[in-house]
């Protein structure tokens, strides 16, 4: 993978502030692009294993200390292991670890274009890698009977209500991290634990309607080795699509500027 590099126009910087111009949580985007990209397989493979793991576990009533887990298990672990890698990562690349993230942030002029397809493929990678090792951890009970942790909707609820859950949770999530990831007086430690709540309080809203997939990465790794496919279509279009909304929200109504065009 090539190397590639994209600073904004200095003039810029006076305008909305120099944080915003170097990404999320105010990370370099003079670098690498082989560097980010394994950050981000790697760290949305961490969470995505996080979250299935456990999901796996409590369908497969694996006993953890003593007992399975119970049902607030999951959004404890996957808003634990979103705040981890966004502090660990965050000024790697940005720790976007969601194509939601990303894309949001392209089509609001927040994020070069030219990096998209090499983060986007970096998350779904790792959403694939982690459900074939969470595979391999948890053995063929883990596809068989928990479909290694894929979203679906619940017995009753039709796409329309799964396009509204996805689509306004991850407006919320996505909001939430580019109100922290981008405000230069807030520390990547404290933002972390904002997202990772935030992601946390999302799961506990709709994960009994749509299993709350919230990141299309997160979605689909699991679909393509379980096989299961159900409304995959409404999960990423509502993410994508609140992803997009959360961005442009937070620049033209609370933080009150339109970003310039980025090459």
């Amino acid at each position: 993978m090539t190397s590639a590099r994209w600073t904004a126009p200095p003039q810029n910087h006076a305008v909305i502030g120099h944080r915003s111009w170097y990404g999320l949580h105010g990370h370099s985007l003079n670098a690498n692009l082989a560097s980010l990209a394994i950050a981000e397989t790697l760290g949305t493979s961490i969470l995505v294993l996080t979250i299935i793991s456990t999901a796996i576990a409590a369908a497969t009533d694996r006993p953890v200390a003593g007992v399975p887990y119970g049902s607030l298990a999951v959004p404890l672990a996957g808003g634990i292991a979103l705040a981890s890698m966004v502090g660990a990562l965050g000024q790697v690349s940005g720790a976007h670890l969601n194509p939601a993230v990303t894309l949001g942030l392209a089509v609001n002029r927040r994020f070069p274009w030219a990096f998209v397809p090499f983060y986007v493929l970096a998350q779904f990678a790792g959403g694939i890698a982690a459900a074939l090792l969470a595979w391999l951890l948890y053995g063929d009970k883990a596809r068989t009977v928990a479909h290694l942790g894929a979203t679906y909707p619940a017995t009753g609820v039709g796409a329309w209500r799964t396009f509204a859950a996805e689509g306004i949770l991850t407006f919320a999530l996505v909001l939430v991290i580019v109100s922290v990831a981008l405000n230069p007086k807030i520390p990547t430690g404290a933002a972390a634990v904002a997202i990772g709540l935030a992601l946390a309080g999302g799961i506990l809203i709709i994960g009994p309607i749509t299993g709350a997939g919230l990141n299309p990465a997160r979605v689909m790794g699991p679909m393509i080795p379980s096989d299961l496919y159900t409304d995959w279509w409404v999960y990423l279009v509502a993410e994508l699509l609140g992803g997009v909304a959360g961005v442009f929200l937070y620049d033209r109504l609370l933080h009150g500027v339109i970003p310039p065009a980025l090459p």
